[in-house]
């Protein structure tokens, strides 16, 4: 048994687990916003967001992007023409209506996010390596207990 395992059977146990998980996640948080820093080109955080939303949704208008990033629709146009320059996202006419353009991620842009995506796992690599074959099987289990735990409790699987 771990230390702190006996204080999160207590009463105050969901509390003290919860407090636990949050500093885990500041500093997956930190671990996972520096991996897109080493990338060319640099993004910011939003400017990579929008980059993630578009490639799950090929063909997506702005104003559904705006949406997907609870942003408005201005700044969204303004990431977009960011993107758009660095020849990342390209505009294309919306098959549905000519006044209307859709987004798609341009082939550099999935090397980017490809590039991000491989970074982020070398990085965990680097941390989970540092631990024991218990102390990783014991996280993996609790992770998917807790991401089974979010989408009873969030069904749509958005926090």
């Amino acid at each position: 048994m771990s230390p702190g395992t006996d204080l999160l059977k207590s009463d105050g146990g969901a509390r003290a687990a919860a407090a636990t998980v949050a500093d885990a996640a500041r500093a997956l948080v930190l671990l996972w916003s520096r991996s897109p820093e080493a990338v060319s080109p640099r993004l910011s955080p939003s400017q990579l967001r929008a980059l993630q939303a578009v490639a799950a949704l090929p063909g997506v208008n702005l104003t559904r992007l705006a949406v997907e990033l609870g942003a408005a629709l201005p700044t969204a146009s303004r990431l977009c023409d960011r993107l758009a320059a660095a020849g990342l996202l390209e505009r294309i006419p919306a098959p549905a209506s000519r006044r209307e353009v859709g987004l798609v991620v341009t082939g550099a842009g999935l090397r980017l996010l490809d590039e991000v995506a491989e970074r982020r796992c070398e990085d965990l690599l680097d941390v989970l390596e540092t631990m024991s074959v218990e102390s990783r099987a014991e996280l993996v289990r609790g992770l998917r207990a807790f991401d089974a735990a979010v989408s009873a409790v969030r069904p749509s699987g958005r926090a």
